[in-house]
């Protein structure tokens, strides 16, 4: 999460009459991440008891045509009983709206702290967490192709040729090289669904140690599962610098998905290569993000090294 767009509070004020939440009490941006602007809305509630609220304004990777998608996917999932926050939808029942001149939406808001410590207790309930979103998003009727697979990255290194040698020198021989592997080694025989495809222990909430909500998901899309297995395992199984956090959180993390959603031979075969994808993937956003954030958002850049190590980890293994 992160904020671009700046909205007054006779903005937000005005925007809030066409929900029935009450008036606007304060309104804070959230700094942390990269691709959409975020506020922590409170406002006096329907029933003057207090309510908080995530605005979202919709920037950068997200297109406007998606978000019909992500909205009716976490509505779908919420509905089945998963800790995922729903849209809320105004007066009139529309879920999308206009604000700053940015499509907007808000959302209902979930209690808990994102994950700042990996343990493998919390990794296995993070591993059963996604193989139960899988499930339960089997007979959600929307798709979206992932526009940061394959082709995806290799737009973004075309994008950040003759740049990466600014973040560090090795990037460009690193990034070469794994996209050609990737070009040959791409599995088409496992099985393919909706996946959450930025499941990091950031968008991840917890409450008195259980999970209570799985959030952000404006990277979702059809793809294959254990891509976003490998995703999850890239983003939990390494700490922020991409150091290894050891076997037993990656085992943990494993063994939760595998109790609620076997993987096939197939996919246990393709894991490995599939991991080293994910770590591709962001090391590349990252890069990119690195090199054009402007100087003055509110956002905290990401090193993408930390994904380069996760890499250099897989393509050991």
């Amino acid at each position: 999460m992160a904020v671009y767009t700046k909205v007054s509070s006779e903005a937000l004020a005005a925007f809030l009459t066409r929900y029935d939440v009450g008036h606007l009490v304060s309104a804070k941006g959230i700094a942390e991440g990269v691709e959409n602007s975020n506020y922590l809305v409170e406002t006096t509630g329907s029933d003057g008891r207090g309510a908080r609220f995530i605005l979202t304004l919709y920037e950068k990777r997200v297109e406007l045509a998606d978000l019909p998608f992500f909205l009716g996917l976490t509505s779908h999932l919420a509905d089945k009983g998963l800790p995922v926050p729903a849209p809320i939808t105004d007066k009139d029942g529309t879920a999308l709206q206009r604000l700053e001149g940015r499509p907007a939406c808000l959302i209902e808001f979930l209690p808990g702290v994102s994950v700042t410590d990996v343990t493998p207790a919390l990794a296995k309930r993070a591993g059963a967490a996604l193989a139960e979103l899988h499930l339960g998003a089997a007979d959600f009727t929307g798709t979206r192709p992932n526009s940061l697979s394959l082709a995806g990255w290799e737009d973004l290194a075309a994008a950040c040729a003759g740049h990466l040698q600014e973040i560090d020198p090795s990037l460009p021989a690193l990034v070469e090289d794994e996209l050609k592997w990737q070009r040959s080694h791409r599995p088409d025989d496992i099985p393919v669904g909706i996946v959450h495809a930025d499941l990091f222990p950031d968008n991840v909430l917890v409450l008195e140690g259980e999970i209570s909500g799985l959030i952000d998901f404006y990277f979702a899309c059809t793809d294959r599962l254990a891509y976003d297995l490998a995703v999850t395992h890239a983003s939990w199984a390494f700490d922020d610098e991409g150091g290894w956090r050891g076997e037993d959180v990656s085992t943990a993390l494993l063994d939760g998905y595998r109790q609620h959603r076997a993987l096939s031979e197939a996919e246990e075969a393709a894991f490995n290569g599939l991991a080293r994808g994910a770590a591709l993937r962001f090391l590349l956003t990252r890069a990119y993000d690195w090199i054009n954030t402007p100087p003055d958002a509110m956002v905290t850049r990401k090193d993408p090294m930390a994904f380069a190590r996760r890499l250099i980890h897989y393509r050991s293994a």
